[in-house]
């Protein structure tokens, strides 16, 4: 299992499109839903923050081993995430990962974050 938290810098004057990007992907969630299984994507959370008149955005997931990138998707959704993205992550600021320390999630929780089994595999 992956888990990240890293922070990308929003390019300068683009809070408008940033705040449409976030309203797309809200008034989309059954397609977003869709995007997620491929990805081995078992949580995506987007952050937001402000620093010294500099927007960031954050994403955390939690993420299986073998799960495709949304880069390689051909899913409407990701296409049009990813324009957004293009046109809103400064892409001349490199993305900052930051360090997990401690992860805690019962045992339960994570039994149940594994690939759904593909056609002709046992569940």
């Amino acid at each position: 299992m992956q888990i990240e938290l890293t922070r990308f810098r929003v390019r300068e004057n683009t809070q408008s499109i940033v705040d449409e990007w976030m309203q797309f992907l809200t008034a989309n969630v059954a397609a977003v839903r869709e995007t997620l299984e491929p990805e081995q994507m078992y949580v995506e959370t987007i952050f937001s923050e402000r620093i010294d008149g500099i927007d960031y955005l954050y994403w955390y997931s939690v993420q299986g081993e073998d799960g495709s990138g949304v880069e390689q998707s051909e899913h409407w959704l990701d296409e049009k995430h990813m324009q957004y993205w293009r046109a809103c992550i400064d892409d001349r600021f490199p993305a900052e990962d930051l360090t997990p320390r401690v992860t805690m999630i019962p045992e339960r929780v994570e039994a149940a974050m594994k690939p759904l089994a593909t056609s002709g595999e046992a569940s």
